[in-house]
Order: structure tokens, then C-alpha cells, then sequence
């Protein structure tokens, strides 16, 4: 993404260097100005299919549409493949971490022959998910946001996120009047499994974990982490003192649903984001938004936790205590380490460059629906976390290709994050690298 201005003052405050005129970095201010009167499709295209997302989201809520549940999924996938088309090629910039999306293609494109995946049709759709996600590395910079869409952007996240998390609340506050059916999935591993996402109030009553705008309980966990990072971020770049007030609001509904919803390793997710933010804004040495951001926090972190409390009581204060309990490093590998120490000790020596594509996730758990478990057909596996998953559909070599891709992505917000002169567009690549670190 490439900004020339500052969201907030309307003048020119960084340019990279080569976005000279003419340059095909430079956007839209340098060089290749937007006449006055015409629209440009990039902008409105993008902020069209972010909300087009949002409304497959909550369209996943009404139970008269569950018969399509999964066209509203694969939809929002299918909406970033179709932005390569919309979007004019043009002259883009291209993103650093292009180039090893197109090394991690190839890679996938050749783990299309493994015979150890699943049917074709599964193969093939697993490619077209990776696909999905890593297209905006090319359509984004096509698009040419300028300042004030970049904000449209930002904020349609926030009110969405922030909305999400304030269901939650309410969800808590009036059990089963905002509450959407639960996703069936969760429902198929039995009423034990379902009755352990449930906590218990103080005066006895049993609700679900705050779910928001998802049917998965516990699913305001990461509304609530969006609306802490996004309204951080708007507290620091935006003018006016009614939306900071807002932004501010929706970090304390954000906390509440994090301390709440009992999903630990996205409260740590946030613990970290926040202190990593906090180190990128004194290298960038924007010492007085930095006092700010403690200040501010400080206070929002230790209500929130009071309001979640007196709410929640003992089912908030006893979860949060298990991550204390041990060493960090033990706390971690009761949780999620053992899931890496099999991938990389029973995993990588059997499959060192994949067990196939579709043998994981809900590619293979549709797959499955329809096309039935057959005797050809190979056992799916279970993965718990990403590095599994990349072992699995394309072995060592997609492990290599996608560190790669993830080592760009963080140069380019290092970049753009310690640069000074990149202005208010600094504190969202700070943002990002804090984003993308935990």
C-alpha cells in the first residue's frame, strides 16, 4: 500500500524513494494525478469487498441461509480472487513478498501431483484458498488508495470490529436475547464440549463465552482484539476529539470481550501486539504519542479488567491465572508447544515434502460431505497450528517459501514504521509490525 499523504493534515508528508514522478511506486500524486471529476474503481472496489466480507459474515447468523453456508464461505475468498480481475494491472508497485507468493504458487502447483492427497477436486480447491489469501499482495497496490480511502478503510474495520465486540458485551449482560444459533460444527463434538464454553456468573448463571457477530462462542475474542488495535490507532492519528472519545470506548468494549471470552492465546496475542507497538513508536522516537499510548492503555486495560470482573468474577480471574501458573515456556508447550514438537519430530521425517493437498481443515471436512469417505480415499489429519498445515500441503520447501513471504511483510512495515518522515502512515506500519510479530 502506498500513501503520499497524511490522513489528518492533507498535505504531503512521505514518499518512498523511488516514487519518483512517473515511477510506478509513486500513487497517484506523483505524476499521474486523478482529474478532477473522475472517480478512480480501485478504492471503492476495495472498501466494496471488505464489506462485502463483513455481510458474509453475519449472513452465516440467519439460520434460514445455513442451506448456503458454505457459498457465503468460499464468497469471501472468491472475492479477493475476482479483485485481480476488476482491478485495472496498470503500472502497480509491487509488494516485496510478490515474488515469494509466486514461488509458494509453483510449490502448491507441484504438490497438485503428490498421490498422497486427497481427490482432485479437493486438491485444486485447497490451491485456490491459498491463492485467495495471498492475491492481495498483487490487487491491494492496484487499487491506488490514497489518504482519505485508506481512513474509509480503517474505520469500516473498526465500527465493524468494535460493533462485534459490543454484541459480545451485551450477549453477557442479556444471555440469549443477542445470541445467534450456534455454528453446527461445534455442536457436532457433543453437549460436553459444548457446555465447557459456557462460564459461570457470580450469581450462578451459565452463558456462552461471548460470541459477537460469529456463531462461535468465544468468537468476540478477536472482534475485541481488532477493536483495540484498530481504535489505538485512530486515537493516535485522528483530529477530532468525538472519534478519539469513540476509539477509546471501543478499546475498553475490546478488553472486556478479551478478558471475557476466555481465549487465551489471542489475549496474549494482544499483550504482545500492544508492547511491540509501544517499542516501534520509541524507535520511530515519537516520544509524546508514546506516553500517550501508556497512559491511555494503562487506564483502559485495568477498568476494562475491573468491569469484566465484577461481571465475570472467578471464570475470568481463574482462567487468566493459568498463565501464570508455570513458566512462560512451559504454559506455552502445554498449549499449543506439543503441537509443533509433533510436527517437527513424527510430521517432517514422514512427510518431508507434504502428505498431499486437502488432507487437512474444512477443504477436506467439505470434501468429505460430499463426496463421501471411501476406502481410496486417505485419512484426513488434524492440524492445530499453521506450520503443520504448510508441512502438510507442501513440506519443507512451502515452510521455506512462506518465511520468505513473511520476512518481507515485515521489512516493508519496518520500513515504512521507523521512516519519520512517513507521518501518521508511520503509526499504522507500526501497527502492522506489532500486528504481524505477535
Amino acid at each position: 500500500m502506498i500513501a503520499t499523504q497524511t490522513p489528518d493534515r492533507g498535505k504531503q508528508a512521505w514518499r518512498p524513494a523511488r516514487g519518483r514522478p512517473g515511477s510506478p511506486c509513486a500513487g497517484p500524486s506523483a505524476g499521474h494525478r486523478v482529474e478532477a471529476g473522475r472517480s478512480r474503481p480501485g478504492p471503492s472496489l476495495v472498501l466494496g469487498y471488505i464489506l462485502f466480507q463483513f455481510a458474509c459474515q453475519i449472513a452465516l447468523l440467519v439460520p434460514a441461509l445455513g442451506g448456503a453456508r458454505v457459498i457465503f464461505r468460499g464468497a469471501t475468498f472468491g472475492g479477493s480472487l475476482l479483485l485481480l480481475a476488476l482491478l485495472p494491472r496498470g503500472r502497480d508497485c509491487r509488494h516485496p513478498a510478490a515474488t515469494m507468493a509466486w514461488c509458494i504458487l509453483g510449490i502448491l502447483a507441484i504438490s497438485l501431483l503428490n498421490p498422497l492427497g486427497d481427490w482432485l477436486v479437493a486438491r485444486v480447491a485447497q490451491v485456490a484458498l491459498y491463492a485467495a489469501i495471498l492475491s492481495p499482495l498483487f490487487w491491494a497496490a492496484r487499487a491506488q488508495l490514497d489518504a482519505a480511502s485508506f481512513r474509509r478503510i480503517v474505520l469500516a474495520f473498526w465500527a465493524f470490529h468494535t460493533l462485534s465486540a459490543t454484541t459480545g458485551v451485551l450477549q453477557v449482560y442479556f444471555p440469549g436475547r443477542f445470541q445467534p444459533p450456534i455454528s453446527q460444527i461445534v455442536e457436532s463434538r457433543g453437549q460436553d464440549y459444548v457446555d465447557s464454553l459456557k462460564i459461570t456468573l457470580p450469581n450462578g448463571q451459565e452463558v456462552f463465552r461471548p460470541m459477537g457477530l460469529t456463531d462461535q462462542p468465544g468468537g468476540a475474542a478477536m472482534a475485541g482484539l481488532y477493536a483495540v488495535l484498530f481504535g489505538l490507532g485512530l486515537l493516535l492519528v485522528e483530529p477530532g476529539w468525538a472519534m478519539r472519545a469513540a476509539a477509546l470506548a471501543g478499546m475498553a468494549v475490546g478488553f472486556f470481550c478479551l478478558d471475557l471470552a476466555q481465549v487465551r492465546s489471542v489475549l496474549v496475542m494482544g499483550g504482545i501486539c500492544v508492547g511491540a507497538f509501544c517499542v516501534m513508536l520509541a524507535l520511530r522516537r515519537d516520544f509524546a504519542r508514546l506516553w500517550r499510548t501508556a497512559l491511555l492503555l494503562g487506564t483502559v486495560v485495568l477498568a476494562s479488567f475491573a468491569w469484566a470482573v465484577s461481571l465475570g468474577g472467578t471464570a475470568v480471574t481463574g482462567r487468566l491465572a493459568t498463565l501464570i501458573d508455570d513458566r512462560a515456556d512451559q504454559v506455552y508447550y502445554n498449549n499449543r508447544g506439543y503441537f509443533l514438537e509433533e510436527t517437527i519430530k513424527t510430521d517432517l521425517p514422514r512427510y518431508p515434502l507434504g502428505a498431499g493437498l486437502g488432507r487437512w481443515g474444512m477443504i477436506n471436512q467439505y470434501s468429505q460431505a460430499w463426496s463421501g469417505v471411501g476406502p481410496s480415499r486417505p485419512e484426513p489429519i488434524w492440524v492445530e497450528i499453521q506450520w503443520t498445515g504448510w508441512l502438510l500441503d507442501g513440506g519443507v520447501p512451502l515452510i521455506l517459501a512462506y518465511m520468505a513471504a513473511l520476512a518481507a511483510a515485515f521489512w516493508m512495515a519496518w520500513k515504512i514504521a521507523v521512516d519519520r518522515r512517513s507521518g501518521d502512515l508511520g503509526v499504522w506500519g507500526a501497527l502492522i509490525f506489532a500486528y504481524n510479530l505477535s
